[in-house]
């Protein structure tokens, strides 16, 4: 089956544990970095917030995720989010921009910058004009830690058909990350939704006809492999933790840093 799809439910446990004991193989690197994108509402801040739930082993709210729908994105700067672990913070951190609308939405080239590492943390992002060597918020000569090691696509797989303005921004995106040799995946997120099966119990995600074909759909769009998309399920209204929810995250979370590790070693 070519088809290759993570089709074991893996355990919480060793998951976090592995999440918890990474360190990256290049000394030069403090913390691997990957940049989510996507459309607006496709859940990038909830991720991070999902992320830092299940690193602290409670419910929080790091990212301030925005869950009124609305065409207007409600990250508009380049921010770092890191996640705390006794006294320190775990040597990988999420940034996620704002969502790609037509008018309104990030710009590609600002993207392609922070891809190479120009793009300093807290820069607000202007969709009327590119960031340019001089500005404030331009970092000139980027270090290995400034640079992007792992780009994370992020799609709501509910969502109707991507306008086709979006899906051309994702594909310059991924074209420029692919010229530098960076790894990418995807995550669809509300997986629960979709799929009467998943919702009953998230267990069944690998199983689930409908969401093989959606994934399927998305990796001939935006020509991500198979293997390289994530169901997901984020937290939304729930009140604690769930280790289905845990385990689906942590999976997405190992195979980021692990990409990224990779990513960084040959740098």
């Amino acid at each position: 089956n070519n088809n290759k799809w993570p089709i074991i439910f893996q355990n919480k446990q060793e998951l976090l544990q592995y999440v918890k004991n990474f360190q990256p193989q290049n000394e030069k690197v403090e913390a691997i970095r990957v940049l989510l994108h996507g459309p607006v509402g496709a859940g990038k801040s909830s991720f991070i917030n999902s992320i830092n739930n299940v690193l602290q082993e409670r419910m929080t709210q790091e990212a301030l995720a925005n869950n009124t729908i609305s065409d207007n994105s409600f990250t508009k700067e380049y921010k770092t989010h890191k996640f705390k672990v006794k006294g320190d913070f775990y040597p990988f951190v999420f940034n996620d921009i704002m969502g790609l609308e037509e008018k309104t939405g990030v710009r590609p080239d600002d993207i392609k910058l922070a891809l190479k590492g120009h793009v300093n943390d807290g820069y607000k992002f202007n969709p009327v004009a590119s960031l340019s060597d001089g500005d404030p918020g331009f970092i000139s000569s980027p270090s290995i830690n400034d640079r992007v090691h792992v780009l994370v696509c992020i799609f709501d797989v509910n969502a109707s058909e991507m306008k086709s303005s979006v899906l051309q921004k994702m594909r310059e995106i991924r074209e420029a990350a692919s010229e530098l040799g960076i790894p990418q995946m995807a995550i669809l997120t509300h997986i629960d939704a979709a799929c009467e099966e998943t919702e009953k119990n998230l267990r069944n995600v690998y199983r689930s006809t409908h969401l093989k074909k959606k994934m399927g759909d998305f990796s001939s769009r935006l020509g991500i492999p198979m293997n390289c998309i994530l169901p997901m399920k984020n937290y939304s209204d729930e009140t604690e933790l769930n280790p289905d929810i845990d385990a689906l995250i942590l999976s997405a979370l190992r195979l980021m840093i692990d990409f990224g590790d990779d990513y960084t070693d040959t740098l």
